[in-house]
């Protein structure tokens, strides 16, 4: 079969953007190769079964092992979440700040962590996970990327392990509630580890908060992801904390992440 004919099979049963982006995967080129090559032949042998796992719900960045982020094209596996596009949020927050140590708890792929070191070349960074699976997908792609030397990573919970104080601090904790209803697709893939956080989804928030100003430096700055209703409860645990906070929004204008400072 030809690329025409596998895009158009493959279109039927998993939509056109996901069929061209896991064939291109399969031919290892961009997916305006696809059409500037549609007679190039398929190995329906191979693109079969890709098509399968995708009908049964298995995300797309599982199936090829690949998700950009803030540019940079990360591996991930059904160890670590799959970075989204929202939690860019949280790189252009820390972004605006000054920075030369970098604590990135709950770090999975990495991708917060090297987000930011990519954009500030001088800077260093921990990437910290419960997770030694998830470490060695981190490792991996920081040394794709070429940042092995500024990023080391470490098993521990969270930052109880740590006696060094950040000038940045970088988290996407768990923050779904235990009976939310999600996507198949996240529900039956992600790792529950990495998303959920008791019945009301702030229990990594309250184990979390209360070990920030013993991690960050004077005028450091902790940046955490949000549920998009958790603003106030968890300015609440900071505040109870000596800290203050504010909040940014993602592109849908929805809160995302907040920004905690010592008061």
């Amino acid at each position: 079969m030809m690329v025409r004919e596998a895009l158009a099979m493959a279109a039927r049963r998993v939509g056109r953007l996901e069929a061209e982006v896991l064939l291109s995967h399969l031919l290892a080129c961009s997916r305006g190769d696809l059409v500037l090559r549609p007679e190039r032949v398929v190995d329906l042998g191979a693109f079969e079964p890709m098509l399968a796992r995708r009908e049964l719900g298995e995300p797309v960045a599982y199936i090829t092992g690949e998700r950009e982020f803030w540019s940079l094209p990360l591996r991930v596996t059904p160890d670590v979440l799959i970075p989204r596009p929202d939690s860019e949020t949280l790189v252009e927050a820390a972004l605006q700040g000054r920075f030369a140590r970098v604590l990135d708890l709950g770090t999975g792929s990495g991708a917060l962590l090297l987000a930011v070191l990519s954009e500030r070349p001088q800077a260093t960074g921990v990437g910290v996970d419960a997770s030694a699976a998830a470490l060695e997908v981190a490792r991996g792609n920081a040394a794709a990327l070429g940042l092995g030397d500024s990023a080391v990573f470490r098993l521990g919970d969270w930052g109880a392990e740590l006696d060094e104080r950040f000038d940045l601090i970088l988290c996407n904790p768990p923050y779904v509630e235990a009976d939310a209803v999600l996507s198949v697709e996240v529900r039956d893939f992600e790792p529950g580890a990495a998303l959920f956080a008791g019945a009301d989804g702030l229990d990594d928030y309250r184990r979390l908060v209360p070990q920030l100003p013993g991690l960050l430096a004077p005028d450091g700055v902790a940046v955490l992801e949000i549920g998009w209703k958790q603003a106030d409860a968890v300015l609440a645990l900071a505040a109870a904390e000596g800290l203050a906070g504010e909040v940014r929004q993602d592109l849908a204008g929805r809160d995302r992440a907040l920004v905690l400072r010592t008061i």
